[in-house]
């Protein structure tokens, strides 16, 4: 069973005036923000200094509803009309494969479910409708 599920905003370098927005508009609380610039430097891929202070993840709560927001990466497009995909949490990596499973029939994954600095099983399926789901496993600073 998902321990939860969440619309996921994606924004091109906006994300931290859209908090800021939601913060004012919607009385929104922010529980937690991180940066590209806060993960863990990997002498392999270099961040480029456009990208350290975009959002790379954030979890706000509205009244008792969630939701999470993110910044692109430099330089990856974004589609008007792809910003909000679905994620789900599970509680172990096995549920998180067989849901990405089910969810990839019919439709084309957009990244292979793997582990992640705060995911043991993490990845983005597009399911057969045109919906983007990302699937992550204990992801316990959304809950």
């Amino acid at each position: 069973m998902p321990a939860g599920v969440y619309a996921y905003i994606t924004m091109d370098g906006t994300g931290k005036e859209a908090i800021d927005f939601y913060k004012e508009a919607l009385d929104a609380e922010v529980l937690g923000v991180q940066t590209f610039g806060d993960l863990p430097e990997n002498p392999e891929f270099a961040l480029p200094v456009e990208a350290k202070n975009r959002i790379l993840h954030a979890q706000i709560q509205i009244g008792n509803t969630y939701f999470m927001l993110s910044d692109t990466f430099p330089g990856q497009p974004l589609e008007t009309g792809s910003q909000v995909h679905v994620c789900v949490t599970l509680e172990d990596a096995g549920k998180s494969k067989d849901t990405f499973e089910k969810l990839q029939q019919g439709g084309k994954v957009l990244m292979p479910l793997q582990e992640t600095h705060w995911s043991p099983a993490y990845g983005q399926v597009q399911d057969k409708f045109g919906i983007t789901w990302q699937i992550s496993t204990n992801l316990q600073e959304c809950m």
